[in-house]
């Protein structure tokens, strides 16, 4: 048994205090100083929806709760419904932020982003969090010298980058710094919808899932807190041209997509030049509609100063894929220009990679 303590009651007097007492008042003082910390007082006990970590119900209660609660509305067609964070990702180069903004755009004037329905009223507030341009390449990407600058619907905010913001002293980390700007900015805008551009800023090395699990519970965490939907942009790595999407072509592909609601990929055509699709990689609440037999053909043009997807029917995506034959001529070429840039001359790349000389010259030259 543990050895009680003593405690001085008055200058004459001390008494014994069991140290499983002690023990309750020390756990009693550090859990105010906990609460002090976050700027809560005792009263959060009395509110289970703020304490409980896990709620419990019968499965009958849980399927009377959400009785006549209205289905989700589309957003991005199936690809997308109201209330889901979804991700879109892709390699370099693709047009995310393109079709991103598009998305947007249209969500906020109650339009459809091609043939994929939005039921969302017109004047919806959509904010798109820019973290990968400034200002002026958005402004750029446009605006044309005869027709000026584009025009946005009236609630698609965005929302930039500050690099000259520091860390102030009230946050404990700059995750926690990034986390209450993003709430501020929903606040702020009455955004119902969030579109983050992209992943990789909002947490470095989320290819572990060390460092993908606290992201993503914070992305929860903030589109549960406002009630909103979210669209968020992710890196792929490089990959197989010759291999259809999966998810585990996601960077992090694990745990961001246990996480995710739904999600879906751009992929580009190595058949048709200039040409990409999309294609659905996830959907928890709806049928899989653009698999690898399905895909949504598509290609990135400007009219006037509107740059958007135009889409333009389906297909199946084995059609779009590099062949084997074409990737390992794509892997000898670059091979050739590494061992060129080392200085090597044509006859010695062409004995070492059994290639004429005359193709090299048409490689390289």
């Amino acid at each position: 048994m543990d050895e009680p303590d003593f405690y001085q009651i008055s200058p004459t007097r001390r008494l014994y205090r069991p140290a499983a007492i002690e023990a309750i008042r020390t756990q009693l003082y550090e859990n105010k100083k906990r609460l002090k910390k976050h700027g809560l007082d005792e009263s959060i006990y009395l509110d289970p929806q703020k304490t409980n970590l896990l709620f419990v119900k019968t499965a009958g209660e849980w399927m009377k709760q959400e009785y006549g609660k209205p289905m989700p509305r589309m957003l991005l067609g199936d690809l997308w419904l109201e209330g889901e964070m979804c991700i879109l990702f892709a390699d370099t180069n693709l047009g995310k932020s393109i079709l991103a903004v598009q998305i947007g755009n249209n969500l906020a004037q109650g339009c459809c982003t091609g043939n994929f329905n939005n039921q969302l009223e017109a004047q919806t507030p959509v904010l798109y969090v820019d973290f990968e341009m400034g200002s002026k390449q958005f402004e750029s990407r446009y605006y044309d010298s005869q027709w000026g600058s584009h025009q946005f619907g009236h609630t698609f905010y965005r929302a930039e980058f500050n690099p000259e913001a520091e860390n102030p002293a009230l946050y404990d980390s700059y995750d926690a710094y990034l986390e209450s700007a993003l709430d501020s900015a929903i606040d702020k805008t009455k955004a119902k919808v969030l579109i983050i551009d992209n992943l990789t800023y909002m947490a470095t090395g989320t290819e572990r899932a060390r460092e993908a699990l606290p992201l993503m519970k914070r992305l929860k965490a903030l589109k549960k807190k406002h009630n909103i939907s979210m669209l968020v942009l992710a890196h792929t790595p490089k990959r197989m041209a010759n291999k259809p999407i999966t998810v585990n072509d996601l960077q992090g592909s694990k745990m961001i997509i246990n996480f995710c609601d739904s999600a879906f990929a751009i992929g580009k055509s190595h058949t048709r030049p200039g040409k990409l699709y999309l294609k659905q990689v996830k959907q928890r609440s709806r049928k899989t509609m653009y698999d690898e037999h399905n895909v949504c053909l598509c290609h990135i043009q400007k009219e006037y100063t509107d740059l958007h997807f135009a889409f333009e029917g389906y297909a199946k995506e084995h059609d779009h894929l590099q062949s084997a034959h074409a990737q390992a001529r794509q892997q000898l070429q670059q091979q050739a220009r590494d061992l060129h840039q080392t200085g090597q001359s044509y006859r010695q790349i062409s004995a070492q990679l059994k290639v004429p000389v005359s193709t090299l010259g048409r490689w390289l030259g």
